[in-house]
């Protein structure tokens, strides 16, 4: 369910969202479009971007930008950024949410597919940061809002590399926040509990399990990608204008 709050000054705002095509990104997409928002989204899966657009485009009569992006790939991703740039003007809204949670044991973790994980769930949210921060500087200020997650603090023992990413984010975060925060730009975190997408019910979720979890939240609902959006879109909107360097926990109270 859609956050029914509404935020004037993201009407028209240019916005762009890494991993924007399924899971909590494809929530943040159809959220900030449903505010007015002019929204690019990355990603590289062509199917479950294009279905959302299409969804999007067919309830709303508006379409977001779909830019086919290998994170990875910095070049490229300084292109898409250009490219969300000259289609809505200045990106003043960031939303680094891309990630990807394989499992790993310690003892099959390779060079090669270290790098890979924090070239997935870390580089990006730099590079990407560098790439939006001149047009925010010209437009007077904007939100950077990454995202982490409550894994490496309830310490996890099945994604070690992913967790040690998400940890950095939160350093980075706090470092862009103070050298950004001279230009009225800022740098903030969401760290997400267990949200129920259609790719943890394939992989990880049983019935035993998230009963479990649940019960130990202190609002004992199964949080849903939608459950992610209202934070965000306060975090990017004026309404949090003098808060930078925070890490936000939405987990409905585990921890």
């Amino acid at each position: 369910m859609m956050p029914s709050a509404r935020f004037a000054d993201l009407e028209g705002a240019s916005v762009l969202i890494t991993g924007g095509g399924s899971g909590i990104g494809a929530a943040l997409t159809e959220g900030f479009m449903r505010q007015g928002a002019k929204v690019a989204f990355i990603d590289i899966a062509d199917k479950p971007s294009i279905a959302l657009a299409d969804r999007i485009e067919e309830e709303l009569g508006r379409r977001p930008l779909y830019l086919r992006t290998d994170l990875r790939d910095i070049e490229a991703l300084r292109a898409s950024a250009a490219k969300a740039a000259e289609a809505h003007g200045d990106v003043t809204v960031l939303v680094n949410n891309a990630a990807w949670d394989e499992r790993h044991a310690v003892e099959d973790v390779t060079v090669e597919f270290w790098d890979n994980n924090q070239a997935i769930n870390l580089r990006p949210h730099f590079f990407t940061a560098q790439a939006v921060a001149p047009g925010m500087k010209r437009a007077g200020g904007g939100s950077i809002i990454n995202f982490t997650s409550t894994s490496y603090l309830i310490n996890h023992p099945d994604l070690p590399a992913y967790t040690a990413a998400k940890a950095g984010i939160l350093g980075l975060t706090k470092g862009l926040a103070g050298k950004l925060g001279p230009d009225r730009i800022r740098v903030n975190a969401i760290a997400p509990g267990w949200v129920i997408t259609e790719r943890q019910k394939q992989l990880w979720v049983t019935e035993q399990a998230l009963a479990a979890h649940v019960a130990k939240q202190c609002i004992r609902d199964v949080m849903r990608p939608d459950d992610m959006v209202g934070t965000v879109l306060f975090l990017a909107s004026d309404a949090s204008r003098m808060l930078t360097a925070q890490m936000l926990i939405v987990d409905g109270g585990f921890l």
